[in-house]
């Protein structure tokens, strides 16, 4: 009699590569599920469980205002051709003082809640003045659900469009940051730095700004080919 022997395979799904190829995930991160985790913390500033998961909620929320940013910017400058570091300096039809009152205390009421809610998680899902309006049980303070989710994305793959969010917010954080780079080194706007760069993009780029690397020459042996000369960017 011939005994058939069955071999067990065992088959897991790869974790994500590190940040670095090469190097190993720090240990605090390597079992976490948190989106977009890709072993990046060379401080270790995430060691701390708890400060671990306050660092993520910032990132989540600051990468919503980058998006949010961004796509004003673009916007803005596409519709009507405003530059945005100038647009807060515009009059408004409103004292900026009252503005800054009304912004002060929504967005003063809205992270106290949410402060709340991850303190605490669930004690803030019921209106404490329209008691009707209600979040799930279960959520969390990052993706509450319910009435902030008009479009029900929770019925989809949860955890591929919370990858998404992660990755265009943190490419936004970046834009930001390049349009504030940018305007402090040659002025203008991002669209409008952008169409010269498309236009000749080894004439006009980074390193022959003139800022980002002060003693680069151009082509043509100017050390800027930038018009810059009546810009103030500050």
């Amino acid at each position: 009699m011939q005994r058939n022997s069955r071999t067990t395979v065992t088959v897991t799904r790869a974790a994500a590569g590190n940040w670095y190829p090469g190097t190993e995930t720090p240990a605090h991160l390597a079992s976490s599920s948190l989106p977009g985790n890709f072993g990046f913390d060379p401080l270790g500033l995430g060691k701390d469980a708890q400060k671990l998961k306050w660092y993520a909620q910032a990132e989540l929320q600051h990468a919503r205002w980058a998006m949010l940013g961004v796509a004003g910017c673009l916007g803005a400058e596409l519709i009507s051709g405003a530059n945005w570091f100038d647009a807060g300096s515009q009059p408004t039809s409103m004292d900026p003082k009252v503005l800054f009152g009304i912004q002060f205390f929504l967005m003063g009421w809205v992270e106290a809640r949410r402060l709340q809610d991850y303190e605490k998680p669930g004690s803030a899902n019921q209106d404490p003045i329209f008691t009707n309006n209600t979040l799930p049980a279960g959520n969390s303070p990052g993706y509450p659900g319910g009435i902030f989710d008009p479009a029900s994305f929770a019925k989809g793959n949860v955890e591929e469009l919370k990858l998404k969010e992660i990755k265009n917010g943190r490419l936004a954080m970046v834009a930001f940051l390049g349009f504030v780079a940018q305007h402090a080194a040659v002025g203008g706007t991002p669209l409008e730095n952008l169409s010269k760069h498309l236009s000749d993009p080894w004439l006009n780029n980074a390193i022959t700004n003139g800022v980002s690397v002060p003693l680069a020459k151009a082509a043509d042996g100017t050390i800027s080919v930038w018009d810059t000369t009546s810009i103030n960017p500050w």
